[in-house]
């Protein structure tokens, strides 16, 4: 069916709620109509992402359910009964709808006989990844559009391994999918599948279970020292608020405060333009108060509690530090403090978008590093794949905020991350440096390394179009983009022993490199700089002059 032949369907068919009807009866803006049915949601590694409202292309109720009926048919057609006697676990964020989406997944199960650990509160992705490992689940689902605008919400789907599904599973809940009818998905009773032991609700009990496995990672130091730090955090409206102050209380990080205001879980995010610890806006509240406190450090959580970040008091002034300056910091941090423990069998995880420095770092180090394509679900596979071998796991990162230590889970942890940042920074402290001191030290070591995301977003169809057609005109100026290129990746050739992906890298002579790659999750295009020059001036012209060439061809 064409976008009219879909909205006609969804406004005419009393399977559709009569309110929900009503709204798209409403509609005149044709645009709006056909953005909202020029498509299906589209379920990948990513699950499924979107802007939330009524219509094939739009995260609600009926986009969840099937889904999860796709879902459900793939884990008991891979499982068979097993698939019915360990389930899934089911969690949600603070997002609009989060719970709704998340009780409509778990019922949904149900009707096909797959067994449900559903969290009664709002919960943090890690937690969610940790507990399909500890309940030994065939699977998992996460509500959540992690630290996108309020206006989406998502649905990620796990493996056994508490990893993110891959493309062969993505490709085969797809194919179930596509072959359901949106009409014919049903619910199980709630009350029916509470009777049956399907549905199985569980909280702040498995939650402080996952804090203390999060806490088996930490290094030693006194009470004096951590005590001596004073923190401000923000959860940023989300799932962070309890397990990262559970985690301060429980390490004696009792020196902090919190952003009172940011502490309320409301999936609207009325203090913030938008939830993400990557954009520095969302830590202008946090900031503020951290300087009329004189505090040391700021951590800031996303809304589902899995990306993390920070700005230091450098006197007086709070330096934002970006996702690849603090992997790189933890890298330096977590290999240094378990330098009597690293052997021939010592492995790190980064992305190919993420900065060279923290991979330098743990090379010097004799510890392997593996790279992989975006998105921690690449992290969490590799991981598994050499744990299994016998390998020994010491840090994963990507330049996007995220990071993890330990094997308590398949997927990055801003819980983690906030006791690692916060140990790290009481570390220098007490030797009378800032994390600001202690990362200029690296540069002295390894050189300077300049590192950028860029991103574009184009919305709608069109935008989707424009992304598409920047991504063919790069791939024919090729080494002609600009000047000084020596070498071109194209990673949707399948190399470097990486899957296929809509990528593309500019390696230069000066060591540099420019990655451009379409988000899998947002309406974007991004371009990572990592910008290899002698000092930070250099580094910053290069910067410029490689920008007004992408403004360039983004802008055409």
């Amino acid at each position: 069916m064409g976008y009219k032949e879909k909205y006609e369907f969804w406004k005419d068919n009393s399977f559709f709620d009569e309110a929900d009807r009503a709204e798209l009866a409403a509609l005149t803006d044709e645009k709006e109509i056909e953005d909202r049915f020029y498509k299906d949601l589209e379920f990948g590694t990513a699950g499924l992402r979107g802007i939330l409202g009524v219509g094939s292309n739009r995260m609600n109720k009926y986009n969840i359910r099937r889904a999860s009926a796709g879902y459900a048919q793939y884990l008991v057609a891979r499982f068979g009964e097993v698939a019915k006697t360990k389930g899934i676990a089911v969690a949600y964020d603070c997002r609009n709808f989060s719970k709704e989406f998340a009780k409509e997944t778990a019922l949904t199960m149900c009707k096909y006989g797959v067994p449900v650990y559903l969290y009664e509160m709002i919960s943090a992705t890690p937690l969610l990844s940790w507990t399909v490992r500890h309940f030994e689940c065939v699977g998992g689902v996460v509500v959540t559009a992690s630290h996108n605008p309020a206006k989406y919400n998502g649905y990620k789907a796990y493996d056994e391994t508490g990893c993110q599904i891959g493309e062969e599973a993505a490709d085969a809940i797809t194919a179930k999918i596509e072959a359901m009818d949106i009409t014919k998905t049903e619910l199980m009773d709630e009350n029916e599948a509470v009777k049956l032991g399907l549905l199985k609700m569980i909280g702040p009990k498995e939650q402080t279970m996952f804090v203390q496995d999060v806490e088996k990672q930490a290094h030693e130091l006194s009470a004096e020292v951590k005590a001596a730090l004073k923190i401000v955090y923000t959860p940023l409206h989300g799932a962070g608020k309890f397990p990262v102050q559970e985690m301060f209380k429980d390490q004696g990080f009792t020196n902090y405060s919190v952003v009172e205001a940011q502490c309320v879980q409301d999936g609207n995010f009325p203090t913030v333009k938008s939830p993400n610890p990557e954009e520095a806006t969302a830590l202008e509240m946090a900031i503020a108060q951290a300087k009329a406190e004189n505090a040391d450090i700021v951590i800031a959580t996303d809304p589902d509690s899995d990306r993390i970040g920070i700005a230091v008091n450098q006197n007086g002034e709070f330096i934002l530090f970006n996702g690849n300056q603090t992997g790189a910091m933890l890298t330096n941090y977590v290999l240094t403090r378990r330098k009597e423990q690293l052997n021939s069998k010592s492995f790190m995880v980064k992305t190919i978008v993420t900065s060279e420095m923290g991979a330098d770092i743990a090379k010097s180090m004799g510890v392997a590093v593996y790279n992989c394509l975006t998105g921690f679900k690449n992290i969490g596979a590799i991981m598994e794949r050499e744990l299994e071998k016998g390998n020994v796991f010491t840090i994963g990162y990507e330049e996007s905020y995220g990071y993890l230590v330990g094997t308590h889970a398949r997927d990055k942890d801003a819980v983690l991350g906030s006791m690692m940042v916060a140990e790290m920074a009481a570390y220098y402290k007490a030797q009378g440096k800032t994390l600001v001191d202690a990362k200029a030290e690296l540069y002295e070591k390894f050189g300077f390394y300049f590192d950028k995301c860029d991103s574009y977003t184009l919305e709608g169809k069109e935008g989707a179009e424009k992304i598409k057609s920047i991504m063919t005109e790069l791939r024919k100026l090729g080494k002609d983009f600009a000047k000084g290129i020596t070498d071109v990746k194209d990673y949707s050739l399948g190399i470097d022993d990486i899957p296929k992906s809509n990528v593309l890298k500019f390696f230069f002579e000066s060591g540099s490199w420019l990655a451009a790659r379409p988000s899998g999750t947002e309406p974007k295009i991004k371009f990572y700089y990592a910008i290899n020059e002698p000092n930070e001036e250099k580094a910053l012209k290069s910067y410029q002059e490689l920008k007004a060439l992408v403004d360039k061809y983004v802008n055409a």
